[in-house]
């Protein structure tokens, strides 16, 4: 066991431990956390990051290792969305004064929420990954069929586009005053269709076979199973989906930077990218598991990775983001917390700030301030600074982040 101060075990009768980085869990995801260490295929035991709360299927926040068997549900139907960021040949003092049309730059030409681009404009990566779109939708043609249908066309021309909700592009500047690019998105439509699709498969072989469960989203499927097998190669495929999503984002964000910022505008090292919502198969303790990050992300000893606060300012909840060095912790299955966390829904959020509340919690940072995203202003989450204290054990702070401009999907 590793010599964090911060982390604690729940144990409860009939389930695996749960070992938990905060003590700010609400009572609802603390019981969705045992609920999933109660599975026969899950051990053995589930971490919860300190940005933990309550989840559709699983909790927001979770490192769930299983055994011959993955949960759909848990990794969710955002398949692959995380993060990538890179730093840019530019200074702070290098920007303009205002930074509104470099704003409107982004959102010309990145289509955000259900938008997508009229023509396939990531040509060499849509070529790489049509061969295992044709395959899985050969294999699990009701994906191609379910409500409206998947088009080839369409999941192709959805490469290179943000989403929704949480999903946000943003210019930042670091505490030396370099200028750095950062953005959030998965694997849009198909990622959603393919989750939905396994979901209901595995809820269906639960159902059939008898299996009482506390919650059917906790369905699984069976290792060597034939929905298995084709559940693990669409996952996969959808994960590299969303990988070359953000690298096509970033193609796309850096030629609209150029327009204002500079024909010169480039990075100036590679991008750090990663998932945090994911399943791999991964070797922990000696043993071979599915190791599902809901939530979460991968920090292995010496691995890069990026944990996003909001788009507030730094008086309220999730002031700064972080590139972060892993430390491999083995206890947290080498993970770590993949944002400051939800502490409000988005619901609650709409009923209790408005514009005015939102306009002053994002004081000076260049973004919208109108009705349409009040559900993700600073207040909704939990303060970043304290979810990376919590952390110490897990990450190691490269870099401290501070939002210029926030394009929200």
């Amino acid at each position: 066991m590793s010599a964090s101060s911060f982390m604690y075990t729940v144990q409860r009768k009939g389930a695996c431990p749960v070992r938990v980085w905060t003590h700010d869990v609400a009572h609802d995801a603390m019981e969705q956390l045992v609920a999933t260490a109660r599975l026969p295929c899950v051990g053995p035991h589930v971490a919860a990051m300190p940005d933990v709360h309550l989840g559709i299927g699983a909790t927001v926040g979770s490192v769930i290792p299983t055994r011959g068997a993955v949960i759909p549900a848990a990794v969710g139907v955002d398949i692959g969305c995380g993060m990538l960021a890179v730093e840019l040949n530019r200074s702070v003092d290098q920007l303009p004064d205002s930074l509104r049309m470099t704003r409107f730059a982004i959102e010309e030409r990145l289509p955000v929420g259900t938008k997508i681009h009229e023509d396939v404009v990531a040509k060499d990566r849509a070529r790489r990954l049509e061969p295992g779109l044709e395959r899985i939708l050969e294999r699990t043609p009701a994906i191609a069929t379910r409500r409206s249908g998947t088009r080839m066309d369409r999941v192709f021309r959805s490469l290179g586009s943000m989403g929704g909700g949480n999903h946000f592009l943003e210019l930042q500047r670091s505490t030396t005053g370099a200028v750095w690019l950062m953005l959030h998105s998965g694997s849009r439509g198909i990622g959603s269709r393919i989750g939905m699709h396994f979901i209901a498969e595995a809820k269906e072989r639960i159902e059939r076979e008898g299996v009482d469960l506390p919650d059917r989203n906790l369905a699984w499927l069976d290792e060597g199973s034939d929905a298995f097998e084709r559940y693990f190669e669409a996952v996969l495929w959808a994960q590299d989906y969303a990988r070359e999503n953000r690298l096509a984002m970033l193609d796309l964000a850096l030629a609209a930077l150029r327009t204002t910022l500079g024909a010169d505008l480039a990075p100036v090292r590679a991008a750090v990218s990663c998932h945090h919502n994911y399943v791999e198969r991964e070797r922990h303790a000696g043993e071979e598991v599915f190791v599902t990050r809901k939530g979460a992300i991968r920090a292995g000893k010496g691995e890069l990775g990026i944990i996003p606060g909001s788009m507030g300012a730094r008086s309220y909840s999730g002031y700064a983001c972080f590139a972060v060095r892993g430390l491999g912790n083995p206890e947290s299955f080498e993970s770590a917390a993949h944002g400051a966390g939800r502490r409000m829904s988005r619901n609650v959020a709409k009923a209790t700030f408005d514009t005015g509340d939102l306009e002053l919690q994002t004081e000076g940072v260049e973004c919208r301030k109108d009705a349409g995203v009040i559900d993700e202003i600073p207040a909704a989450y939990k303060d970043i600074d304290e979810v990376m204290e919590n952390q110490k054990d897990l990450v190691e702070i490269v870099e401290t982040l501070k939002q210029l401009v926030c394009v929200k999907g």
